[in-house]
């Protein structure tokens, strides 16, 4: 089992709260965090600039698949960006909660 950190950026909080609540309940990750940041990217050659919700969740890598499937259903950008990083160490008894909360 690996432990992995997902992000996700959310059109806004609504979104990131539907989306962290699905995959809660489906078990994917075992916590979610909302933040807001002030994006900068490009877009169609330009550069653009937004608020969204950052979703920063933990889980296992076991799990990505599935996560992408479910938030693929919500998410309101056509091109959304999940990205997982792999945990190399965590503190004592991680491992042991995410393998009892998680399917």
């Amino acid at each position: 089992m690996q432990m992995i950190l997902l992000t996700l950026p959310c059109k806004d909080d609504k979104e990131a709260s539907k989306i962290a609540r699905k995959l809660l309940e489906e078990k994917l990750v075992a916590c979610v965090k909302r933040i807001p940041v002030e994006s900068g990217f490009l877009w169609r050659g330009k550069i653009d600039q937004d608020h969204e919700t950052l979703l920063i969740m933990e889980s296992i890598e076991e799990n990505f698949d599935e996560i992408e499937k479910e938030v693929k259903k919500i998410h309101s950008y056509k091109t959304f960006v999940l990205t997982a990083i792999p945990v190399s160490r965590a503190s004592k008894g991680v491992l042991e909660w995410l393998d009892e909360e998680l399917k």
